[in-house]
């Protein structure tokens, strides 16, 4: 942009853009209160990490949603959110405004959806997570709440996926097998998952009750995999953490529900590795065989994530307390 000398010399070149000076014109002289729709859209943006998670939060269009997010940072003067290849990361001048604003505006929409004093009726508590942990853990644990009268909403899926649905508000509590990164998203550690390599009785008489610990691999050559996906991501995890190197072949039978992966092994279809949860049955039952107990054996830590800052229902509360305090008997 050229600017003249105000002493009458040749002009001069800034590197000022325009639209961003503009900007800074309006915020700076834009005072007073702030709109407290454009401040609960933005308390949606930042809890969901995307504009158009937001958007069907709020039931609104994506387009509207940029532009409030664009006016308030106007009238703010200050950026809030970083483009990212998938979704928006708040700036902490953002996290600063949220940490702010959150309880207010949670207070305002509680009044606003059920009146002054009034206390929300429970709604159905949104819980996913992946599904062998939920049937053989987590909702033995939780069947006595449903006799207290909380009613749950349970649905299966993968990690990754299930926490999109969270920033998306779909679900109100995920149990996860990663710790969430940013700030979108609260956890805590729930459960310590331990890996045990297994097989039937006759397969293990077959291989040799020392065979694994004395020769590593090799002991299993010949036998077949039965695992939980093609690129065998819990048994390389296995080979590489206990024996120190890399895991090859292929399964002879896959099975994407560990379960189905627990019964196919136990009827003598080959090895595989398991988490101790939920072959722990089958183990004291004599139907699965450790085929090795190494000192350090891989563990996999699984985290009840939540979104912070989110209206309060109180079932979810007594979901989140109860699988907390079951966990330290799993």
């Amino acid at each position: 942009m050229t600017h003249r000398r105000s002493d009458g010399g040749a002009p001069v070149e800034s590197d000022v853009d325009p639209g961003r000076s503009e900007a800074v014109s309006r915020g700076a002289g834009a005072r007073g209160p702030l709109d407290l729709s454009l401040l609960r859209t933005f308390l949606a943006v930042h809890r969901t990490g995307s504009f158009t998670a937001a958007a069907r939060l709020l039931s609104l269009s994506q387009p509207t949603v940029t532009t409030q997010i664009r006016s308030l940072e106007r009238r703010l003067d200050r950026e809030l959110f970083e483009r990212q290849p998938r979704g928006v990361a708040p700036t902490p001048y953002a996290d600063e405004l949220a940490a702010q604003v959150a309880g207010p505006i949670d207070a305002l929409a509680a009044v606003a959806d059920h009146g002054p004093g009034a206390a929300p009726s429970p709604q159905p508590v949104h819980l996913a997570g992946p599904a062998e942990f939920l049937c053989v853990t987590a909702l033995p644990a939780l069947a006595p709440l449903v006799g207290e009268g909380v009613r749950l909403q349970v649905t299966p899926g993968l990690t990754d996926e299930l926490l999109d649905g969270l920033r998306a508000g779909h679900h109100d509590l995920v149990i996860s097998t990663v710790r969430p990164r940013g700030r979108t998203l609260t956890s805590v550690p729930l459960e310590d998952e331990e890996f045990v390599l297994v097989s039937s009785p006759a397969w293990a008489r077959r291989i040799g009750p020392e065979a694994v610990a004395e020769d590593g691999p090799a002991a299993l050559h010949g036998v077949p995999m039965v695992m939980y996906a093609e690129d065998l991501p819990i048994a390389r995890r296995y080979w590489r953490h206990v024996f120190g190197r890399r895991l090859t072949g292929e399964a002879a039978v896959t099975v994407p529900d560990l379960r189905g992966v627990v019964a196919a092994v136990a009827a003598g279809a080959g090895f595989s590795v398991l988490p101790a949860y939920l072959c722990r049955a089958e183990l004291d039952a004599g139907r699965l065989v450790a085929l090795l107990e190494p000192e350090d054996p891989p563990i996999n830590t699984a985290y009840l994530v939540q979104r912070p800052g989110t209206p309060e229902n109180p079932h979810v509360t007594l979901v989140r307390d109860r699988l907390l305090a079951a966990a330290r008997d799993w």
